[in-house]
C-alpha cells in the first residue's frame, strides 16, 4: 500500500481537478501543502521533547553509577588498608 504509478496518480489528479476545478486546485495544493509542513513540525517537537526528557532522565542515572563506582572504589581500597601486609 502507498505505491502509486503513474496511471493512478494521474487519474487522482483527474478526480480532483473535476471535483474543484482549475481555479481552486492551486489553493487546495497550498493549504494541503502548509498542512503537511505542519504537521512534519509538530512531528519534529515531539521527538525533540522525548529526546530531551529521555536525556534528562539518564543523566541522574549515570550520575548515580559514577557514585557508586566512587564509593565501590573507596571501600575497596579502605579494605586493602586494613589487611596487614604479608609478604614473603
Amino acid at each position: 500500500m502507498g505505491n502509486f504509478g503513474f496511471s493512478e496518480i494521474l487519474l487522482i489528479f483527474l478526480a480532483f481537478l473535476i471535483l474543484f476545478g482549475a481555479k481552486r486546485l492551486p489553493e487546495f495544493a497550498k493549504s494541503l501543502g502548509k498542512s503537511l509542513r505542519e504537521f512534519k513540525k509538530a512531528t519534529s517537537d515531539i521527538q525533540d521533547e522525548i529526546e530531551s526528557a529521555s536525556t534528562a532522565a539518564q543523566k541522574p542515572v549515570e550520575a548515580k553509577k559514577f557514585d557508586s563506582a566512587k564509593e565501590t572504589s573507596k571501600e575497596t581500597t579502605s579494605e586493602k588498608s586494613d589487611q596487614p601486609d604479608i609478604q614473603g
